[in-house]
C-alpha cells in the first residue's frame, strides 16, 4: 500500500521543514546568489517570488540538487544535507514539478509515475503492482477523472500536471518545488491546482510556490520571500503584505501607473483591418475593425476562438470565407508569408516552441522574420546594425547579441521577438499572450513598448488571459465565445462584463 505522510506532529511541528542559511552561489565570477535564507515548515505554502534574474531558479536548483552552494548551509528535516544530484534529493524527500513536464506521452500514467524505480517480482515489473499503487497515489489526491492505463498524451495539461505530482509523491516527496505550475493551464483548470495544493497542504506535504502570478500567490500562500538581484528582500506573513507592496519589493521602485495611459479619441485614425463574415474550421462569422492607433484587446475562455482569430488574420490558419481589407483594400492572406509582406506581425503564445529558435543566438532569431521572407533583406550590414539598434531600443539584456536566446530570461525573449517584428516596420500587430511566463517589471515594459507602437500608428491586437491586463491595456475590448464574437465592450468595462460575455450569462440574465 502506497502511504502519503499526513500532518504535521506536534513534535515535529517547533523544526523547519527545509532550512538554508546563507546560501550564495557564483557562475563566472558573476554571483547570482548572495547570502540568501529561507525556511519551509510542514503543510505551508511558502511563495518565492522576484523578477527574471533574481536567482528563483537558481535557489530550487540548489534545493533539489542540481546545484552545490558555494556557501551556507542547508538542512532538510532537522538534519545538514548536501546534494550533489537529483537523485539524492528525490531519494531525500524533494520533489519538483516544473513549468514544462518530463513525461512520456506514448507511456501509461502508471509506466510514467514509476519510470525508473518499477516495482519488480521475480527479476521483472510487476505490472499488477504499479497500476495498483498508482491507483491508490491518485486517490490520496482526490483525482479519479483518469486511471493509471490512460496515456499521458490523451490527457489534458492540467492531468498532465497531476501525474508529475503523483510522480514525485511515489517517491515519498516531502517537499515540493512547483516551477510556474500555472503557465500552461486555462483558467478552469487553476482551480483544480488549488485544490490539489490543499489537499497536499492536509498531508503536511510542503510546498514552495514559484509563480509571477501574484494573484495565486496571494491565494495560496502562507509567507512569501522576495528576490532581487540574488538578494533575499524580504520574507513576510502573505496576510500581512500588499500588491503593491509585493510589487515595490520586487522591482524596487513604484509602479503607480501599472499601465500606461490609453489613447486620447483623437489620437485613434482609420480602420487599418477589417473583416467580415470571417470563418474556418474553427471561426465563425468574424465581424472585427481593428483602428490605426488603437489597442484592441480579444477576451474569451480557453478554447474559444481568441487565439484562432489572430492565427486566421495572419494566414496560419487563414479564413476560407468572408472578406479582410487592410486599408480598404480586399486581400487574400492565405500564408504567414503574405501576412507579413502585407505588414503583420504576429506574437504567438507559444514563445518556446513557436516564437524563439532555442538554439540559435539573439541576432539570429531577432533576423529570423526578415530571412525566411525577405531573402535578400538581411544580409545588408546595415539591417544587422538596424536589428541591434532595435535590441537596444526595447532593451534586451543579454550578455551579447550572439549569446544562445535560451540563456535568456522570458521576458528578454519576448523583447528579440518584438524586435524581430519591429525590424519589418508593421503596420499590424497580434499579440497573443505577450506577457505569459513574464515577471512583474519586464511586464510593465511589454505594456509600455506596446502602447508606443500603437501611439505611433500601428494597430495593435492583444490577446491576454489575466483580464487585469486585458481592461488595463484595452482601448476597445471584443469578448470571444464558441468561436464567434460574443459582443464588445467599452475601456472602462468590468471583469464581470467580460466574463458575462465569455460564458454566455449576459444571454441568460436577458431571458
Amino acid at each position: 500500500m502506497v502511504t502519503i505522510r499526513s500532518e504535521t506532529t506536534e513534535s515535529d511541528g517547533d523544526l523547519p521543514l527545509l532550512e538554508l542559511r546563507g546560501i550564495t552561489k557564483a557562475f563566472l565570477d558573476v554571483r547570482v546568489l548572495d547570502g540568501v535564507d529561507l525556511d519551509l515548515r510542514r503543510g505551508e505554502v511558502h511563495a518565492v517570488v522576484g523578477e527574471n534574474g533574481a536567482g528563483k531558479s537558481t535557489l530550487m536548483k540548489i534545493i533539489s540538487g542540481v546545484y552545490p552552494p558555494d556557501g551556507g548551509s542547508v538542512e532538510f528535516d532537522g538534519t545538514p544535507v548536501s546534494f550533489r544530484s537529483p537523485r539524492q534529493a528525490q531519494s531525500a524527500g524533494i520533489g519538483i514539478i516544473h513549468q514544462e513536464f518530463n513525461l512520456l506521452p506514448e507511456r501509461t500514467v502508471a509506466e510514467n509515475v514509476f519510470l525508473g524505480h518499477e516495482p519488480l517480482r521475480r527479476g521483472l515489473v510487476d505490472k499488477r503492482a504499479m497500476l495498483r499503487r498508482t491507483a491508490e497515489l491518485l486517490d490520496a489526491v482526490g483525482e479519479t477523472s483518469f486511471p493509471p492505463t490512460a496515456r499521458v498524451g490523451q490527457l489534458g495539461v492540467a492531468r498532465q500536471q497531476v501525474v508529475e505530482i503523483v510522480k514525485a509523491l511515489a517517491l515519498d516527496a516531502r517537499l515540493l518545488i512547483m516551477d510556474e505550475p500555472t503557465a500552461a493551464l486555462a483558467d478552469h483548470e487553476v482551480e483544480l491546482l488549488y485544490a490539489l495544493v490543499r489537499r497536499l497542504q492536509e498531508r503536511g506535504i510542503g510546498i514552495l510556490y514559484v509563480s509571477h502570478r501574484l494573484v495565486e500567490v496571494f491565494d495560496l500562500s502562507s509567507r512569501i520571500t522576495v528576490l532581487k538581484d540574488g538578494h533575499r528582500v524580504t520574507t513576510a506573513p502573505t496576510a500581512e503584505t500588499s500588491h503593491d507592496q509585493l510589487v515595490r519589493h520586487m522591482v524596487g521602485r513604484e509602479l503607480a501607473h501599472y499601465y500606461p495611459p490609453r489613447a486620447e479619441a483623437d489620437r485613434i485614425g482609420e480602420v487599418r483591418l477589417s473583416v467580415r463574415d470571417g470563418a474556418n474550421n474553427r471561426l465563425r462569422g468574424i465581424d472585427l475593425d481593428l483602428r490605426a492607433g488603437e489597442v484592441l484587446g480579444v477576451a474569451g475562455l480557453q478554447g474559444s476562438g481568441r487565439s484562432a482569430l489572430a492565427r486566421a488574420i495572419f494566414g496560419a490558419a487563414p479564413f476560407t470565407s468572408g472578406e479582410v481589407r487592410l486599408d480598404g483594400r480586399p486581400v487574400r492572406l492565405r500564408t504567414a508569408r503574405s501576412a507579413i509582406r502585407a505588414g503583420i506581425a504576429y506574437l504567438t503564445e507559444d514563445r518556446k516552441g513557436e516564437g524563439i529558435a532555442a538554439g540559435q543566438s539573439v541576432l539570429d532569431n531577432a533576423l529570423l522574420a526578415g530571412r525566411a521572407v525577405f531573402p535578400r533583406w538581411a544580409g545588408r550590414a546595415a539591417r544587422t546594425v538596424r536589428i541591434r539598434d532595435l535590441l537596444a531600443a526595447v532593451d534586451v539584456r543579454a550578455a551579447g547579441d550572439q549569446q544562445e536566446i535560451r540563456f535568456l530570461s522570458g521576458g528578454n525573449q519576448q523583447k528579440v521577438v518584438l524586435a524581430r517584428w519591429l525590424s519589418l516596420t508593421p503596420r499590424i500587430l497580434l499579440f497573443d499572450e505577450p506577457t505569459r511566463g513574464i515577471d512583474v517589471g519586464a511586464k510593465s515594459a511589454i505594456h509600455d513598448l506596446v502602447r508606443r507602437l500603437a501611439r505611433d500608428g500601428a494597430a495593435v491586437l492583444m490577446i491576454s488571459s489575466e483580464l487585469p491586463e486585458l481592461l488595463g491595456m484595452s482601448d476597445r475590448i471584443v469578448v470571444m465565445r464558441d468561436g464567434t464574437i460574443a459582443g464588445e465592450l467599452p475601456a472602462r468595462a468590468t471583469e464581470e462584463d467580460v466574463m458575462g460575455l465569455a460564458t454566455g450569462a449576459d444571454r441568460a440574465e436577458s431571458r
